[in-house]
């Protein structure tokens, strides 16, 4: 999936020497760069679809792996002139030699996509993140899983459906798009099939419309697991016909943040920030986010979108209560104070102790 990654639960060309589908073993950590970056190789760009291109990237170091990752997980891509973007990982958990993503050459996108569309190409090296994973597959659970997938929000999906194929479990899949010439990994899903994954098509063109999001669920059953990512006139469909079908394990991962909620009494004044770890004392003004203000003071925290949608900034919280502007936590998880997104969220109480 391309663009930035929000995630959100509501639940009671070098072929792999190992089987792409066997189960993953531990890897061990390699390719790091300064500020916990790896630097990756661009070992090849191919066309998908209409719009849309694989990318494998493989550590830029020979005899180095990449850090292991779980199904649904994504990576920062570091580009030119300070631009970070998220991407999903769509290969199989246990490939440590390389990193799958696919991007879609997106009109309104802020220009990361287009980039590397235009540049990016085979042999170049590129600066990445660790994997995080927001999009979690619940691997616990034998209840059947469902996964509903619109355009290039299919790139974690498959990712989680290769990793069903490893615990031996079967799973269905909706995939939705314009047409079938811009379905991104059609032939990759269609070759599932045989691996007990079962698979339904809805493209516009065709159907003369956009999919009935109820009939194409409504048989399942409330104890399954239910998973969408798309657009997100797709995702509130999706979230709202789950909720009347009375559905409770659903999980959802967006391109860009939610509209962020105005807090009801505009936040005023200052707050006293202590940074536990780096001994730092410091006043920041409520109204404003605390990122600039740790890295204006030389404090070393991860960050990437800057929009409380990637996951990166996320700092426990020891006293003290945040104002939650990101779209990473859960309503429970915003209430119960334990992190913040330090590049959105601002400071509610006079003082706040952070993990930092």
């Amino acid at each position: 999936m391309t663009l930035h990654l929000v995630a959100q639960a509501h639940t009671t060309e070098s072929p792999s020497s190992a089987d792409p589908l066997s189960p993953p073993a531990a890897a061990s950590l390699g390719g790091v760069a300064h500020s916990g970056r790896l630097t990756a190789l661009v070992k090849a760009v191919s066309t998908v679809c209409s719009g849309v291109v694989s990318i494998e990237l493989c550590p830029a170091a020979a005899g180095e792996t990449f850090p292991a990752f779980e199904a649904g997980a994504h990576i920062d891509l570091h580009l030119q002139s300070g631009m970070v973007r998220s991407y999903s990982l769509h290969n199989a958990p246990g490939e440590h030699n390389r990193y799958a993503i696919g991007v879609l050459n997106d009109n309104a996108s802020r220009g990361g996509s287009r980039w590397i569309h235009e540049h990016l190409r085979a042999g170049d090296h590129i600066p990445i993140s660790s994997p995080r994973n927001l999009f979690a597959l619940n691997e616990q659970q034998p209840a059947h899983s469902v996964f509903v997938a619109g355009g290039i929000g299919v790139t974690p999906i498959l990712s989680m459906l290769r990793r069903l194929v490893q615990l031996g479990r079967g799973a269905h899949v909706i995939l939705c798009a314009r047409s079938r010439s811009s379905a991104p990994f059609l032939d990759e899903l269609v070759h599932l099939t045989s691996r007990g994954i079962s698979l339904h098509t809805h493209f516009d063109d065709e159907a003369g419309g956009a999919p009935c999001l109820r009939s194409l669920l409504a048989a399942h059953q409330p104890r399954d697991h239910f998973y969408c990512c798309g657009p997100s006139p797709m995702l509130t469909n999706f979230e709202s016909t789950c909720a009347e079908l009375g559905f409770a394990n659903v999980h959802v991962e967006r391109f860009k943040a939610d509209q962020p909620v105005s807090p009801k009494t505009a936040l005023t004044g200052h707050c006293t920030v202590e940074l536990r770890k780096s001994g730092m004392t410091m006043e920041i003004p409520k109204n404003k986010p605390a990122l600039q203000a740790f890295l204006d003071a030389g404090v070393d925290i991860e960050f990437s979108c800057e929009e409380g949608v990637c996951g990166a900034c996320e700092t426990r919280i020891l006293e003290g209560e945040a104002e939650h502007r990101d779209s990473v936590l859960s309503g429970a998880q915003k209430a119960a104070q334990k992190s913040m997104m330090v590049c959105v969220s601002r400071c509610r109480s006079d003082r706040m102790v952070l993990d930092l």
